[in-house]
């Protein structure tokens, strides 16, 4: 039979077990500044900060809370040190590719988070190449990656809990936002979009994608669409033309070479593409050469496209747009009439007689 000693032993060891495990529970449970996270896709890339948000809970925060300026901790290694950015681990920032931030060129990668506050509102944005250590209490210059000069700005609105968001986007950049009691904290970051998407596009087309006309054709309109890297977008085109010759890629490489001062090469580009055009292809071709008030060119062509699809009430309301534009009152008319008696879809009728009641004809 075991003696009653044993039994207190037991007893104990479990209670101190129980303890141990249900304490630890509990700290896990009640940390005040509770972790999140928030990610901003800009072109193909994405910025993410994971932090804790403190309270201000009735606090005195800025030169109390936080000081002001660069201020030693009392754990850690002892230096001089900016403030953490938020609370409990390190406020971490991640760049899926290399950015721009305060201006300042910085590498993809994982950065802690850093910023200086000082009672003039000057200020600095830090980031480190160590990310993972607890906050700012093992804080190394050394590892500083970047650090620049901001302005902090006073709000009137109260943040309560320290929070972080992105504003101000644009196709290639956003402004990071902490925003804390009624401070505001803006760091611009920029990413060099169209380098980034066409570095991914030559990686892309290293792989399945390579073998169709139309991921090639997808990389040249790119090009032409955001005017930049022309040659290369050339390059693409004839990549595509090569694959499969048709009048989208063949429209694509005339285009390009018109954006490039080569008129007379992308007219021949043009002529061999028109044949290989549908009725939709060609009446678009013909709005692009209105645009361009290029009228006689514009009317041959959709002149040639009514007679080719005679039954189709766009292509004569097409073509006497392209009359009215030109000044030529009595052919738009004719077109516009003959487009109605096609019964139209709604949108085509429409636009026939709008034109017709401008012209004085209905």
């Amino acid at each position: 039979m075991l003696k009653p000693a044993f039994f207190r032993v037991v007893i104990f060891l479990a209670a101190v077990y129980s303890y141990q495990t249900g304490n630890a529970q509990v700290i896990a449970d009640q940390r005040l500044s509770q972790a999140s996270a928030v990610t901003q896709t800009i072109g193909i890339s994405t910025v993410s900060v994971k932090y804790s948000r403190p309270s201000v809970n009735g606090r005195e925060i800025w030169g109390k809370l936080v000081p002001y300026g660069w201020n030693k901790e009392r754990e850690g290694n002892g230096s001089d040190a900016p403030w953490r950015a938020g609370a409990n681990e390190n406020t971490v920032l991640q760049l899926s590719h290399a950015a721009t931030v305060a201006g300042h060129p910085v590498p993809a990668g994982s950065y802690g988070l850093f910023f200086v506050i000082n009672k003039d509102n000057s200020g600095e944005v830090i980031l480190s190449k160590d990310f993972k250590s607890w906050g700012n209490y093992f804080y190394d210059p050394k590892q500083d990656e970047m650090r620049e000069k901001i302005t902090i700005l006073d709000v009137p609105t109260i943040t309560e809990q320290l929070t972080y968001s992105f504003d101000h986007l644009s196709k290639n950049s956003a402004m990071l936002e902490l925003n804390w009691e009624k401070k505001q904290f803006p760091v611009k970051i920029e990413f060099a979009l169209d380098d980034i998407v066409l570095a991914n596009a030559a990686e892309e087309l290293k792989g399945v994608n390579g073998f169709d006309w139309q991921s090639y054709n997808s990389a040249a309109k790119y090009c032409l669409d955001n005017k930049v890297h022309l040659d290369q977008g050339l390059q693409w085109a004839d990549q595509a033309i090569a694959r499969n010759p048709n009048y989208t890629d063949l429209h694509t490489k005339a285009e390009l070479l018109d954006l490039q001062g080569l008129h007379s090469e992308a007219e021949k580009v043009y002529q061999e593409a028109l044949p290989k055009a549908n009725e939709l292809e060609t009446n678009n071709y013909g709005y692009q050469l209105l645009a361009k008030n290029q009228f006689e060119k514009a009317i041959a062509l959709l002149k040639a496209n009514a007679e080719k699809y005679p039954t189709s009430a766009n292509v004569w309301d097409s073509l006497g747009e392209a009359y009215a534009l030109s000044g030529d009152k009595k052919k738009a008319i004719l077109n516009f009439k003959k487009s109605l008696g096609l019964n139209p879809i709604p949108a085509v009728r429409a636009n026939s007689e709008k034109y017709l009641k401008q012209l004085g004809a209905m």
